[in-house]
C-alpha cells in the first residue's frame, strides 16, 4: 500500500541519549559459542549477566563489569563452577586463578569490540555526509548520537520497534546503512544495498511514503530487514535526495496519516542534521572546494548536448574527455532558421581556466549564430568577444560550421589547430586549415571554407589533443592515423564512427592524457 502525503514542517527537540550507544552483547553473534567453549575447556561456567546501570559485583565466585570505560556498561561476565552438588571442581577444571585470568582476557576483548562497533557507528554517521570529525567544541554530542536519538524518537512516537537510515553513494547506485536504532549494531558491517531493485526506496525517493502493512505478502518491495510491517520515506534536502528512512514494526499493523506524517518529520530532521554537518565539514577543510569542483564538473557536463537534432537524413555524435576534472574541450550543435544546423567544436586551456574560457566561447557562438550567416564572420565575432572580455591572456581553438540540411552544403571556418576531415567509402580528405587562435588579436581575419557533403559521407572534427596523442615511441596519432581507421567503417552510423575513432585513439595513446580531447561526427545518411 503506497500513500502520498502533503508535507509540512514541525520543529521539535530530540532528547539526547543519556550515555553513548554501545552495542548490545546479544549483537555479538559468536558470544554464546565463546562462553560454551570456555566451559568445555576450563570446567568453569562463564555467563553474561545484563546490568546496564550497576557496576557492582555479583555473589558468584568472580565477576567483572564489561565496561568500555566511558560510564556505559554492557553488564557483567561472571565465573562459576560447573553444575555440581559438590563444592569441589570437576577433575577437568583448571584452578580458579587461571580461569579468572582467561575470563578477564575475554572481558577485555568484549570491551574492545564494543568500542570498535561504537566507533564504526560514528564513522558511518560521518560518511553519511562525507564529513570530517566534529570540531572539539561539539564532541559532547556526536553526529552518531544525534542521528540515533532522532531515529529513536521517531520510532517510539509511532510505536515502532526499530529504525534505519540509508544514504545514497556518490554514484547514486547503492544505499548504505549509516545509522540505526533497535537493530543489532553489526548491521552496520553489512554491504550496501543496490538501488536497482529496491522498489520501496525508489518509490519513496519519488516523494511518496511507502506503507507496508504486511511485508510477507509484499516481498517485491525488497524490505531490508525482517519485520512484519514497515514504512519507507525519503530523506532529502530542498535540492538533494540523500537517502531513505525505514521504520519497522514486529507486529502486522497499519500506520495512519498522523503517524506517517511524524515519520516524514523525522526524516526532515535527519536531513537537516546531515546538511548541517556537511556544511561544518566543508568549512573545516577542503571538502567545500571538492564539493564546488564536483558541482562545476556536473555543470560543464550539462553544457554538452545530449539529444541529436531531429533532422531527416542527418546524424550527429560527439565526445569529450578532459585531462582534469574541469577542462576546455567541448562540442555543440543546435538548429537555426531555414533548415540550417550549427555544428561547433573547440578547446581552450586545461583545468578551471580552460573551462571558463570554453564557457565564454560556447555562449558567444550560440548568441552570434542567431544573426551571422557566414561562418568566418561568426568566428571573427566570437574572437572579438573573447578578446574584449578578457585581459588578453585567454585563447581558444574553435571550429564553427553552418550546414544547409536540404542541400548538404557546409560552410565553416576554424581558429587554431583543429583537425577537419571528410570520411567516405573510397578514402578520406583533409579540410584542416590552421589559423590564429581566438583571443590573439581583435583584428584577426578568418577564412571561410565550403564543402558539399554528399550522402554517405561524414564530416569528422577533432581537437589538437586527439591529433597530438603519443604512442610508446612518442609518435603522434595525426590526421592520417585517425582517418585511415575510419575509412573501413565509412558506411556506419555517426555513433559507430565516433566509437571507432575513440577506439583508435585509445589503442594509440600510451601515456595518460596530457590535453583535453573532443571529437564531433556529422554524417549525411544515404537516401
Amino acid at each position: 500500500m503506497v500513500k502520498t502525503r502533503v508535507e509540512y514542517l514541525k520543529v521539535y527537540t530530540a532528547e539526547q541519549p543519556e550515555q553513548p550507544p554501545w552495542p548490545e552483547p546479544q549483537a555479538v553473534e559468536s558470544l554464546s559459542e565463546v562462553l560454551a567453549a570456555f566451559g568445555q575447556a576450563t570446567g568453569w561456567t562463564l555467563e553474561h549477566i545484563p546490568s546496564p546501570k550497576s557496576n557492582s559485583r555479583t555473589s558468584l565466585p568472580w565477576s567483572t563489569p564489561a565496561n568500555p570505560g566511558v560510564g556505559a556498561t554492557l553488564g557483567h561476565l561472571s565465573l562459576g563452577r560447573q553444575s555440581s552438588t559438590s563444592d569441589t571442581p570437576s577433575p577437568a577444571a583448571i584452578d580458579q586463578t587461571a580461569a579468572e585470568r582467561l575470563a578477564g582476557a575475554l572481558d577485555k576483548m568484549l570491551q574492545e569490540l564494543a568500542a570498535t562497533e561504537s566507533a564504526l557507528g560514528q564513522r558511518e554517521a560521518e560518511l553519511a555526509v562525507g564529513a570530517t570529525p566534529l570540531p572539539a567544541g561539539e564532541q559532547a554530542c556526536t553526529l552518531a548520537e544525534s542521528l540515533e536519538a532522532v531515529l529513536k524518537g521517531g520510532a517510539e512516537a509511532v510505536g515502532a520497534d526499530a529504525a534505519a537510515l540509508y544514504i545514497l553513494d556518490e554514484l547514486t547506485s547503492e544505499l548504505k546503512l549509516r545509522s540505526i536504532w533497535g537493530l543489532p549494531r553489526n548491521r552496520l558491517r553489512k554491504p550496501a544495498r543496490p538501488l536497482a531493485g529496491a522498489l520501496a526506496d525508489l518509490e519513496a525517493m519519488l516523494g511518496h511514503a511507502v506503507v507496508l502493512e504486511d511485508t510477507q505478502i509484499m516481498k517485491r518491495w525488497n524490505v531490508p530487514e525482517d519485520f512484519a510491517s514497515a514504512v519507507c520515506v525519503p530523506v532529502s534536502s530542498p535540492t538533494t535526495i540523500l537517502g531513505t528512512l525505514w521504520i519497522f514494526s514486529r507486529q502486522k499493523r497499519d500506520f495512519n496519516d498522523q503517524q506517517t506524517n511524524i515519520i516524514e518529520v523525522t526524516a526532515g530532521r535527519l536531513a537537516a542534521d546531515l546538511e548541517r554537518q556537511r556544511l561544518l565539514g566543508q568549512r573545516t577543510g577542503g571538502a567545500y572546494w571538492k564539493h564546488q569542483l564536483a558541482a562545476a564538473e556536473r555543470t560543464q557536463r550539462g553544457w554538452l548536448p545530449t539529444l541529436a537534432p531531429l533532422l531527416d537524413d542527418w546524424q550527429t555524435s560527439g565526445w569529450v574527455a578532459q585531462a582534469e576534472e574541469l577542462g576546455g574541450a567541448f562540442f555543440d550543435w543546435f538548429c537555426l532558421s531555414e533548415g540550417r544546423l550549427a555544428i561547433v567544436l573547440g578547446d581552450a586551456a586545461r583545468g578551471i581556466e580552460g573551462a571558463l574560457s570554453a564557457g565564454t566561447v560556447k555562449t558567444a557562438v550560440r548568441s552570434h549564430a542567431q544573426y551571422q550567416r557566414a561562418a568566418e564572420q561568426l568566428v571573427g565575432q566570437v574572437n572579438l568577444t573573447l578578446w574584449t572580455g578578457s585581459s588578453g591572456d585567454q585563447s581558444a581553438n574553435l571550429f564553427a560550421g553552418l550546414v544547409d540540411t536540404n542541400s548538404g552544403e557546409v560552410r565553416f571556418a576554424s581558429a587554431g589547430q583543429l583537425g577537419v576531415i571528410v570520411v567516405r567509402a573510397d578514402g578520406w580528405q583533409s579540410l584542416s586549415q590552421p589559423s590564429a587562435a581566438l583571443g590573439a588579436s581583435p583584428e584577426t581575419q578568418y577564412q571561410g571554407q565550403f564543402y558539399d557533403l554528399r550522402p554517405g559521407e561524414s564530416l569528422v572534427v577533432f581537437s589538437d589533443g586527439v591529433r597530438e596523442a603519443l604512442d610508446r615511441n612518442g609518435r603522434p596519432l595525426g590526421e592520417a592515423g585517425l582517418a585511415e581507421a575510419l575509412v573501413p567503417h565509412a558506411a556506419a552510423e555517426a555513433d559507430e564512427l565516433l566509437r571507432m575513432a575513440r577506439k583508435r585513439l585509445e589503442s594509440h595513446a600510451a601515456a595518460p592524457e596530457r590535453l583535453d580531447r573532443s571529437i564531433l561526427v556529422v554524417r549525411r545518411i544515404p537516401t
